[in-house]
């Protein structure tokens, strides 16, 4: 018996807030989402560890020319970290580097945590994707190998306990790129002279999007493909942080040919453009003599759903 043939991949457009489960890589949970669209193109805005569960929002079609925007977004996790307990890749798929004793109390957390809030520096984990050479570092870890790596400055704008109780607790942090929780998790640790690492992780914010609009691949799973769609948003639920400019039908024109319109702005400021119709076209970037230029724009049919001729 012929088994059904896959239609052809669909030109899809759009923004998917995925929540990501535990146990998989972002990859794969693009690979699934891109399998249950049909979709031709689709990438990822950042990735999540494998441990690591929450908002990974992911790009098809023309929205993928924006997915780097998302890069230099602040983010906010919730996190459980395990006391005592520090492992090679700090968090609970490592191995087991040291066991301790813990004898914490709420005074000592308060006081040690107070000062992983503004600004600190962090040294980048091995297990991190980070590359030295062009070899991401996780392939030196994997290797048993060790580089030297440079402390980096990151911001912490609020750290909140959620809850502590002898060898567990569970925090909420808003944070600058290039954070990562699980070295915040062993620093802590190692500030309590106990060691700490990460249990579990969910992110639940990333600039102006929210885990509460995002939807598991389960959910996706027993929709039908119309559903689906409807669970995309625009192109522009991505550049949420950048100022809006709308044209006129002669800016609108002037931009859909490559061309500049007068503006005032900074210098190197950058816009969201949409034109006369309502419609997003791009982001355009401020020229110091006035001129607001398009550096990226959609295709003048995106955000329509099309198959494949």
């Amino acid at each position: 018996m012929n088994k059904a043939r896959r239609p052809p991949r669909r030109q899809v457009d759009g923004v998917l807030l995925l929540d990501k489960p535990a146990g998989i890589t972002s990859n794969t949970a693009l690979q699934k989402a891109r399998w249950l669209f049909n979709a031709a193109k689709a990438g990822h805005t950042g990735t999540l560890d494998p441990m690591a569960t929450g908002l990974l929002p992911l790009c098809f079609g023309e929205a993928t020319k924006f997915a780097g925007e998302l890069l230099d977004a602040d983010k906010s996790y919730r996190a459980t970290l395990k006391l005592g307990v520090t492992t090679d890749s700090a968090d609970a798929d490592g191995a087991v580097l040291m066991t301790r004793p813990v004898s914490v109390t709420n005074a000592l957390w308060r006081a040690a945590t107070a000062d992983f809030r503004g600004e600190i520096e962090q040294l980048p984990p091995m297990h991190s994707a980070l590359k030295r050479g062009g070899i991401p570092l996780y392939e030196f870890a994997r290797a048993g190998v060790v580089v030297d790596r440079q402390p980096r400055r990151v911001t912490i704008h609020r750290f909140e306990t959620v809850s502590f109780a002898g060898d567990e607790a569970t925090i909420d942090v808003d944070c600058s790129k290039g954070t990562y929780i699980r070295t915040l998790a062993a620093d802590i640790g190692e500030r309590l002279g106990c060691g700490a690492h990460l249990t579990a992780l969910r992110r639940t914010h990333i600039g102006e999007l929210d885990l509460s609009a995002a939807v598991t691949l389960d959910q996706l799973e027993t929709m039908t493909l119309p559903e689906r769609d409807l669970r995309l948003a625009p192109a522009d639920a991505l550049l949420g942080d950048l100022p809006r400019v709308t044209l006129e039908e002669r800016g609108t024109a002037r931009v859909l040919h490559g061309q500049g319109v007068r503006h005032d702005g900074e210098p190197g400021g950058r816009f969201r453009l949409y034109g006369a119709d309502g419609a997003f076209l791009g982001v355009g970037l401020m020229s110091a003599d006035g001129w607001l230029n398009p550096r990226r724009l959609v295709a003048a049919d995106q955000g329509q759903i099309q198959e494949n001729p």
